[in-house]
């Protein structure tokens, strides 16, 4: 499978690209900074682009199978400027002039439906966490209304806290709500579960909890 991973050097973007190689597929990795990117490999093309050109993008996406963005807000000040919409946005466009649909990008819980049977020490924490980040969650819901409104066969995934711990496999997830009790999981099993989700039509415009 051909690939192309946006935010190829953050966390969940990097393990993406190296579990992406591991699995034999080519990969194709898009950053600003060619020196932050860590992996290396036979079938991994690197781009250096602008992300905010949806034109200078089309090039990296064309005859992909499938585009995966680790793309987001690093903060509060990034989410403040709509980082996440910012940069995904031409993403889209790009995807959409030359005709590739399937698309992965990475988004949070607090967005989901509360899960059924939620414990309430779980709501409260939920309730919490979106007051403390709300303008994290305010940037990626203007982003899943551009998903929603795109010709692109989306899928959003809604991690809640992310760790940095090895990739294990054992993971829960939830099409169209979270997981209950979903409290944390590591970046590496995240990247796991979009690379899982690029064949699966139950998640084609769905936002899909995951969490331990």
């Amino acid at each position: 499978m051909r690939i192309t991973v946006f935010g190829a050097s953050g966390g969940i973007g990097g393990e993406i690209v190296r579990q992406g190689l591991a699995a034999g597929h080519e990969v194709t990795a898009v950053v600003r900074d060619p020196a932050r990117l860590k992996a290396t490999g036979e079938r991994l093309e690197v781009v250096t682009a602008d992300l905010t050109d949806a034109e200078e993008l089309r090039g990296a996406v064309a005859g992909r199978d499938a585009v995966l963005s680790g793309l987001g807000a690093r903060g509060r000040e990034d989410a403040r400027a709509g980082i996440a919409t910012r940069l995904t946005v031409p993403v889209l466009r790009a995807m959409e002039a030359e005709g590739v649909r399937r698309l992965l990008v990475v988004s949070a819980a607090p967005l989901a439906p509360v899960a059924e049977r939620e414990p309430l020490a779980d709501r409260a924490m939920m309730a919490v966490v979106s007051r403390v980040l709300k303008p994290v969650y305010e940037d990626l819901r203007v982003l899943e209304d551009e998903l929603a409104r795109s010709a692109t066969d989306w899928t959003s995934v809604r991690p809640p806290r992310l760790l940095d711990k090895p990739l294990t496999g054992v993971y829960r997830t939830a099409v169209g709500r979270n997981p209950r009790s979903a409290r944390q999981i590591g970046r590496a099993d995240v990247a796991h579960a979009m690379l899982t989700m690029i064949d699966d039509p139950a998640t084609v415009k769905q936002g899909v909890g995951v969490a331990y």
